[in-house]
């Protein structure tokens, strides 16, 4: 009887790790930090214009989709993700300094990086 406990609490453990996940993929405020940051990348890089989406959908390895694409825009519509896009936009501001331009440079070249590691669905 006892194994029976320790492997529903085991599955229990891992589906909430599973759901955890889940949730962080669509977190307006983490959303909303990297949505600034991308809009940056854009202007230094003008290769990743236009590819916002597919750069995080490769980021957290999401299935492109038209579920994904409603999900995110449902997202980016809340009132959380307005307010923490505004707070970011002020941070972001502030920060133009060689060391945080620096930094961005790095971000944006690795997300670029990784975004072009992730296969590409056929179609």
């Amino acid at each position: 009887m006892k194994r029976i406990h320790v492997l529903l609490a085991a599955a229990l453990t891992i589906v909430s790790a599973i759901a955890a996940a889940e949730d962080r993929r669509y977190d307006p405020k983490a959303l909303a930090r990297y949505d600034v940051s991308y809009v940056r990348c854009e202007a230094s890089f003008p290769k990743m214009k236009g590819h916002r989406d597919d750069a995080y959908m490769s980021l957290w390895r999401m299935k492109p989709g038209p579920k994904t694409t409603a999900r995110l825009a449902e997202v980016r519509g809340s009132a959380t993700y307005k307010s923490e896009q505004r707070l970011a936009k002020r941070e972001a501001a502030g920060a133009s300094g060689p060391d945080a331009v620096k930094s961005l440079e790095q971000q944006c070249k690795g997300l670029w990086g990784e975004m072009q590691k992730t296969p590409k669905p056929k179609g």
